[in-house]
């Protein structure tokens, strides 16, 4: 449930384009649609995609009552007998577009055995993108992705917070889209994935998530459990998934990632923070007070300073990038340019909404100022990097309706066909996550760690333990007999 795979996706489409020109939850689709494919949506490139679009139902309550449309995406198998099914994908976010996902893949050289084996399945998930987009009507800033709060320094921040979020919660409950909001749900989601399933002709979905992405897939092959094929859930959240207990992960995540982040400034003594790892983290909090006090005359202030850091902890690839900005701030030089951004989709604030009511649907939040006043204490003893930010109050807390269904309970009823994926520093879904999940499987699953840092294991990093195991299962269907430890691999970030 990540904003930075925004910029992650940014950057290989423009990378790829440069060379390119029964009950409600268990019952199948009734006489399903079949897909046409076709030519893609105006505005956006996706070579080497077949695009089609299918009508869901807004609410499985009422599976004859009121349609939306959702946007999906194939990349064929260049050996139909090779082929054993489809690879329905998800980007996660929540709220993340995911027609271009499948491009995503081969640009990180996802193996030609998986593409010869499935046919690769994108789609925009409802109210997102492409897919019925829907709108809380915010503009400017706000239309910012929401789902890394603002670090509170005090309980007046929290409530100054708690202020902003009611405006937000009050302009999505008003909005020309407020009656699809309350079905924008992960469990609603999962649903119309069995519909692209059926549509698609096919018994079964293989699927490969990452981030929030674990959750979506969890919660899918616990609704349809003998739909499933082989399901790969990459970089997990909890068995709780996007709830308050997320997002107060990511003040983990940062103590867990942030070694490896001083640990590169280490080996780079030009950044001018030294080579002792308790030093450079004692200099994050000696920043982070000094521009508290006294915010750069561009605004840089102690906020943005924890913010960014958190942001850049995500790849390998980012640290250098995070340096600068450090030593920037130290030295009062210039920050570097920012990272190039996705292009703004139609609404403008879809991200954000989309996001939001997901979140806001899938769980019941305290709705309590003194609650997040409380726990943003707690976690700032706990997790002093990050934590006050991460246990910030959400609009969730004032979100005009309430869940529509309970959470569903992922146990370990069901075939034996989880995969777990999981780099052991993550700052985004922290290790604690993914064990959670694990043991929520039960003998579903089978989890595979790789002793490395950052968001998204993989493709994403190169340790070929985990990979080739990760391929293995996708092509043959068999998985390590136990939990596997990869360990650390030279160049594997």
């Amino acid at each position: 449930m990540r904003k930075l795979f925004v910029a992650v996706l940014a950057t290989v489409m423009v990378a790829l384009l440069a060379g390119q020109g029964a009950s409600a939850q268990t019952a199948p689709s009734a006489s399903p649609e079949q897909v046409s494919w076709g030519e893609c949506p105006d505005g956006t490139s996706l070579p080497g995609l077949e695009c089609g679009t299918l009508k869901v139902p807004l609410d499985y309550a009422e599976p004859e009552g009121e349609k939306i449309e959702l946007a999906i995406t194939r990349m064929a198998s260049p050996h139909p007998h090779k082929r054993r099914g489809v690879l329905l994908t998800n980007a996660g976010g929540p709220g993340e577009p995911g027609l271009n996902y499948p491009l995503v893949l081969k640009y990180y050289g996802v193996p030609q055995s998986v593409l010869d084996t499935y046919d690769v399945i994108g789609f925009d998930p409802r109210g997102v993108g492409h897919s019925t987009p829907v709108t809380c009507g915010l503009e400017g800033e706000a239309t910012a992705t929401s789902n890394i709060p603002e670090y509170a320094l005090d309980s007046a921040d929290v409530a100054e917070q708690a202020e902003y979020a009611a405006g937000v919660a009050q302009k999505c409950g008003s909005a020309a889209t407020a009656p699809l909001l309350p079905y924008i749900s992960t469990a609603n989601t999962a649903r119309d994935m069995d519909r692209i399933r059926a549509a698609l002709g096919e018994p079964k979905i293989s699927y490969l998530g990452i981030s929030y992405g674990t959750y979506l897939g969890a919660v899918y092959t616990t609704l349809f459990p003998r739909r499933s094929d082989r399901i790969v859930l990459d970089s997990a959240m909890g068995p709780k998934g996007s709830g308050p207990s997320a997002s107060r992960g990511f003040g983990e995540g940062v103590e867990d990632r942030f070694p490896d982040f001083a640990k590169f400034l280490s080996e780079h003594p030009e950044y001018g923070f030294g080579t002792s790892a308790e030093k450079i983290r004692a200099k994050y909090f000696e920043i982070a007070a000094r521009l508290d006090a006294e915010p750069r005359p561009d605004g840089f202030d102690g906020k943005r300073f924890r913010k960014v850091t958190f942001e850049k902890l995500y790849l390998d690839q980012w640290l250098p990038e995070l340096a600068e900005i450090w030593r920037a701030v130290e030295t009062g030089g210039p920050l570097p340019p920012a990272s190039p951004s996705a292009p703004p989709r139609q609404p403008a604030d879809n991200a954000v909404a989309s996001q939001l009511a997901v979140l806001c649907n899938d769980r019941d939040w305290p709705e309590s100022v003194a609650t997040y006043q409380r726990n943003v204490e707690v976690d700032r003893a706990r997790h002093p990097m990050f934590g006050a930010a991460a246990a910030n109050i959400w609009p969730c807390a004032f979100w005009p309706t309430e869940p529509l269904e309970p959470p569903v309970k992922i146990t370990d009823r069901g075939p034996s066909n989880v995969l777990i994926v999981q780099n052991l520093r993550d700052p985004s879904t922290p290790l604690s996550g993914a064990r959670a999940l694990r043991a929520a499987f039960g003998e579903r699953a089978r989890m595979i760690t790789a002793d490395q840092g950052g968001h998204l294991a993989y493709l994403f990093l190169k340790n070929r333990c985990l990979n080739d195991a990760t391929t293995h299962f996708l092509v043959t269907g068999e998985r390590p007999r136990t939990d596997l430890a990869c360990p650390a691999e030279p160049h594997s970030g």
